[in-house]
């Protein structure tokens, strides 16, 4: 296990992460490896599937409710904890870290923004589920639309001619949803609850949105075939359809008129969350590399204890302790304060993914041809890694989201250091 540097941890706390460390490596790992190997991805989520004793065990263990306020009856964690719990699941398993996180994501939003009559029906049942018949995901992308649904502020996000493939039309005490997610929902042909980013008035663009949690067992909603991808196929994602749905108007959340500052804290708490699942992931391909290399011998000594070796473990071993510093900050940051500094989460988000996949491939290297053998676990976090640049926001729109809250937070004069001495 790493070095913890913030030394006023409580022993709470230190319990409570090495508690996750076991889950993720005793049950998370050898679970995820064996998914992966699977061909067909139907065969990942049927029943019987390894899938549903990962979950099952995560809920008996309280993880779902990781992300709810303790007034709810969740664990009521703060942003360290948070962080600390999904750094250790996302060591354990990139795939299974996702899965498990969205999965109370609609719950845990319902708690913080819905009426106490929604609570009682939709949040109260899945604190207490411990068998995972409750599972939830975040349905945002479209067919049409991917990581440009977060571009909040600029002219295109309000341009009438830019529609979602997702539109809710007010019908008397129900909205009537037509439409469709695109393959890309993570948990999406088994989640029975999202959080469903949706078009409420066409007229101002993507900015005309709102934001509902659908129960999936409404008339009028079918799910595609899970998606086959070259990683985190542990992960079950594909789409959702909505032909004439009626969906009864409390179980909306947000209208347009709130709609963009929802998209913006929305983000800041999702970048931050793969910040931290991705910093697991790069610190699993070091520990990976710094074992191999001082058991596997090449040219008559350790492969350690090489210099060009020894270099490449630092600078693996440095990145992996950036990610941690840069996503903890963000998270316990936007965690307590409103509006975010999402161009924090963002930074977090495409600093610690990238290195993941840097990490990874050096890590890769180091194996040699091992490492491209599925005997041993690199290859797998390899291929994780590289979905993380482009899931949950592509990291170059993102850079441009996180230029517009820096461009923002820039007085109107400048900085007044032109021409100074």
């Amino acid at each position: 296990m790493y070095l913890e540097l913030n030394l006023q941890l409580t022993e709470e706390q230190i319990a409570f992460r090495e508690s996750v460390h076991r889950f993720a490596l005793e049950v998370l790992r050898p679970r995820a490896a064996e998914l992966d190997r699977r061909t067909d991805p139907a065969d990942v989520i049927a029943r019987g599937s390894p899938l549903w004793d990962v979950l099952r065990q995560a809920y008996q263990l309280g993880y779902h409710k990781v992300m709810l306020p303790a007034e709810v009856g969740g664990l009521g964690f703060g942003g360290l904890e948070q962080h600390i719990f999904l750094e250790e699941l996302g060591w354990g398993s990139a795939d299974f870290a996702i899965a498990i996180g969205v999965a109370g994501f609609p719950f845990a939003t319902v708690a913080k923004a819905g009426s106490p009559e929604l609570i009682d029906e939709i949040v109260r049942p899945f604190v207490d589920d411990t068998t995972a018949r409750f599972l939830g995901c975040w349905a945002i992308t479209e067919p049409d639309h991917g990581s440009d649904t977060l571009i909040a502020g600029t002219p295109e996000f309000h341009d009438p001619r830019i529609k979602g493939n997702l539109f809710a039309r007010r019908d008397g005490d129900h909205y009537v949803l037509s439409g469709q997610k695109s393959a890309w929902v993570s948990n999406g042909t088994i989640a029975t609850h999202a959080l469903t980013f949706l078009s409420l008035d066409p007229s101002q663009g993507m900015a005309g949105g709102g934001v509902a949690v659908i129960p999936l067992d409404l008339r009028g909603i079918t799910r595609g075939k899970p998606l086959d991808k070259m990683g985190q196929r542990a992960l079950n994602q594909g789409e959702i359809f909505f032909d004439d749905v009626r969906l009864p108007v409390r179980f909306m959340l947000t209208g347009a008129e709130l709609y963009e500052l929802t998209l913006d804290m929305t983000l800041a708490l999702a970048n931050a969350a793969m910040g931290a699942v991705f910093t697991g992931v790069a610190r699993a391909a070091y520990e990976a590399a710094l074992a191999y290399t001082t058991e596997r011998v090449q040219g008559g000594k350790r492969l350690c204890e090489h210099q060009l070796v020894q270099k490449r473990l630092v600078d693996m071993f440095t990145r992996v302790e950036a990610c941690r510093q840069l996503s903890r900050a963000a998270m316990v940051y936007n965690h307590v304060t409103l509006p975010p500094a999402t161009q924090y989460s963002i930074a977090s988000k495409t600093f610690c993914t990238e290195a993941a996949l840097e990490v990874a491939s050096s890590a890769l290297q180091l194996f040699g041809g091992n490492g491209l053998s599925r005997e041993y676990p690199i290859e797998k976090i390899f291929r994780d890694a590289r979905a993380s640049l482009i899931e949950d926001g592509s990291n170059d729109v993102l850079a441009l989201v996180a230029a517009r809250h820096l461009l923002a937070n820039v007085p109107a004069e400048g900085t007044g250091l032109r021409g100074a001495a």
